[in-house]
């Protein structure tokens, strides 16, 4: 299995508060960003996997929705997970 419990942990502890943080908007993105690019290396190789690619879009919708909340109660918050996860070019 790609994500462990000990994974999990390491994400929230890094982007969350503790490592028992999982509710924080910044640790779920952070945890679906880890999903959305082993998603995205899984549909390189296996292209007609459209179920897969069906639940990539869906986590992109939920990261982008927690992102719009975070932009819009506080800018400071997003910007650092922004800066930290490297989501924008």
């Amino acid at each position: 299995m790609y994500l462990t419990s000990d994974k999990k942990q390491e994400i929230f502890g890094q982007y969350g508060k503790s490592n028992t943080d999982t509710g924080s908007a910044e640790s779920q993105i952070a945890l679906f960003s880890y999903r959305i690019s082993h998603l995205t290396e899984h549909l390189k190789v296996n292209r007609k996997d459209y179920s897969t690619a069906r639940a990539l879009t869906q986590l992109v919708g939920k990261r982008r929705a927690l992102l719009n909340y975070l932009k819009k109660n506080d800018i400071e918050r997003y910007r650092n997970i922004v800066k930290a996860l490297g989501l924008r070019r």
